[in-house]
């Protein structure tokens, strides 16, 4: 139950980083037409798009909006919930690589003083940040998927309007 509350925080930390993409988007609009030159707006909207990216990630997952391919799945028949464990072990094990080295990755520009190349000069590890937790919380809901449904036979997974109306 925390977990998926987390999931949600992140999912609408998302949708604010998409609505910052507006703002920009629409200041350099603004700045364009009254001839004023907005530095750094379209390497922050970048930014924002790649943090709206990441911490959609887990949300995404739980709410089943990721592509699962259950044809393999359904046909293993009583042994799917064996093939269900070892999908999400692969998953868990490949998201676990992909978040320590989206933190190293990001701990590395902070110790290194990485400053971006745009306009704007930032230091970079600041929106590596997003990519960073993102993907941890990733491998978090995976390896919770796997753990759910090792226990209850059932992943957290909850299945979209469209899936739903086809059991």
């Amino acid at each position: 139950m925390f977990l998926d509350t987390v999931y949600v925080a992140a999912g609408f930390l998302a949708a604010i980083f998409l609505l910052m993409i507006l703002g920009f988007v629409t200041l350099q609009m603004v700045g364009r037409w009254s001839g004023e030159i907005i530095t750094g707006a379209p390497d922050f909207t970048g930014y924002c798009m790649a943090a709206a990216s990441f911490l959609a990630l887990p949300y995404a997952l739980n709410s089943g909006s990721h592509i699962r391919v259950s044809l393999m799945l359904n046909a293993l028949g009583r042994l799917r919930i064996a093939g269900e464990l070892w999908c999400w072990g692969i998953a868990s094990y490949l998201t676990f690589l992909f978040a320590r080295y989206g933190v190293k990755l990001t701990y590395e520009s902070y110790k290194f003083n990485d400053i971006s190349q745009g306009q704007d000069a930032w230091p970079i590890w600041i929106p590596q940040m997003s990519m960073a937790i993102g993907t941890v919380l990733l491998a978090i809901c995976c390896f919770d998927n796997l753990i759910t449904t090792f226990l209850t036979g059932k992943d957290n997974i909850r299945p979209s309007v469209v899936d739903s109306h086809s059991e």
